[in-house]
């Protein structure tokens, strides 16, 4: 982490810098025995790829906002990434009917529906596999995410005092998400 990191990205840009083959997230499903394990270079390449589904294929632009209806998951992990990497503002769990787009998983589908504009639906299968048969009305993000390109580059520099994530109401701009990320890693005794 460095001193002039400003935004979750510039976080993500810094670790991938500093030692792209360490672990970075470690996702564990109880239910169906899944791990995975993602180092920084893959986890990096999974937001990169993302970001760019965001940014080109759907049109997202700085500003606009992402109804984020996904459990804790490691892709829930990669889509807050992305978001902040184009400039869009996440809200977890959020209102569906008053996003710009949405990303669900498939037990929140007919809540996503409520959303006018772009919708993606993640299947949450292991090892990032598509759905049996893709919900009518949304991208199938498996389908979609694997063509998009290994490198992002935002369009617009991504402000880090603008909104980037709404957490049960709590709306954070990047760099107070970084600012908390900083604190929370040291009250745990992380660096």
């Amino acid at each position: 982490m460095n001193a002039t990191d400003r935004t979750p990205a510039d976080l993500l840009r810094s670790a991938l810098a500093a030692d792209p083959a360490r672990p970075l997230v470690t996702f564990y499903d109880d239910a169906t025995g899944e791990r995975v394990e993602l180092s920084v270079a893959t986890f990096a390449n999974w937001v990169a790829k993302t970001a760019n589904l965001l940014q080109d294929d759907l049109s997202a632009e700085p500003g606009d906002r992402l109804a984020l209806l996904l459990p804790a998951h490691w892709q829930s992990a990669v889509w807050l990434l992305a978001a902040s990497s184009v400039g869009v503002v996440a809200d977890i769990g959020g209102d569906p009917a008053a996003a710009d787009l949405v990303v669900s998983g498939p037990d929140s589908l007919d809540a996503a529906r409520a959303c006018s504009g772009e919708r993606v639906a993640l299947a949450l299968r292991p090892m990032g596999g598509r759905f049996p048969r893709p919900p009518q009305g949304f991208a199938d993000y498996a389908v979609e995410v694997p063509s998009q390109g290994d490198r992002f580059t935002p369009y617009a520099p991504v402000d880090p005092d603008a909104p980037a994530l709404v957490v049960g109401g709590l709306e954070l701009t990047g760099a107070q998400s970084v600012d908390r990320a900083r604190t929370d890693a040291g009250s745990y005794g992380l660096t």
